[in-house]
């Protein structure tokens, strides 16, 4: 299995945070948050990882990570992502890297207690289709929910009014080689970009959509409160639950 990190984008929520540099590169306590997804896919297994960024500070994550020593990696792979296309266009940008083998996706700001090795294992033995994880959260309408029955997800609507459950779509989602020739079938939303829920959506109506809950807490680090809340979970964390 390979692994591609997303983190491009501007960070515009983030403001004036990112005005000077990337918003995976600001911290959460006590790294760069960008570190946080390398660990949980080095962690899973994954040697062989991409990082897909963008914007003025690129230079800034190889000047950071370099060849990825520091997470017990031999080589890091990097790609540069254009303007603001979208989760998916992002994605699209690791098809020569994953060379029609499987590969785990997670966005640059989420950040997870446990391990994701279980759910990496048994999707790889599947070899097929996709699989995301979930969590649930008080506030599902900030993300794409899943629609769920019979055991099976039926539908994600992104950020709906009225959601159908409380599990949201976290940022970690495997797939197989196919998802390429998704994206390009892909028409841009109503926002001008590519959208990953519309990926998850056509693997969902094709019958190769599994899921798995993620134990412990997760979180994004997109807006201030959940910037703040990543900071506050990470620190209680590396002090045992002494805070």
């Amino acid at each position: 299995m390979k692994g591609v990190v997303l983190a491009g984008g501007l960070g515009t929520r983030l403001l004036p945070l990112t005005k000077v540099t990337n918003k995976h590169l600001l911290p959460i306590y006590n790294k760069p948050m960008i570190y946080y997804p390398i660990e949980t896919l080095v962690n899973a297994g994954i040697r062989e990882i991409l990082i897909v960024t963008g914007g003025n500070n690129a230079g800034e994550f190889l000047r950071l990570l370099g060849n990825g020593k520091q997470f017990g990696l031999k080589h890091l792979n990097y790609t540069y992502q254009e303007g603001e296309g979208g989760i998916a266009e992002a994605l699209g940008l690791a098809e020569y890297f994953a060379d029609n083998e499987p590969m785990v996706v997670i966005l640059g700001d989420n950040i997870i207690e446990g391990s994701i090795e279980n759910a990496v294992k048994s999707f790889e033995k599947k070899g097929k289709g996709a699989k995301i994880l979930l969590k649930e959260v008080d506030d599902p309408e900030r993300f794409g929910v899943a629609e769920l029955r019979d055991g099976r997800i039926i539908n994600i609507e992104e950020k709906p009014r009225e959601p159908k459950s409380r599990y949201a779509v976290t940022g970690i989602y495997m797939y197989d080689s196919r998802v390429f020739s998704i994206i390009k079938g892909l028409k841009p939303s109503q926002r001008g970009e590519l959208e990953i829920t519309d990926v998850n959506n056509d693997y969902i109506r094709r019958g190769e959509m599994t899921f798995d809950i993620i134990e412990g807490w997760w979180t994004d680090a997109g807006t201030f409160d959940s910037l703040f809340r990543a900071n506050c979970l990470v620190a209680e964390k590396v002090k045992g639950g002494r805070l």
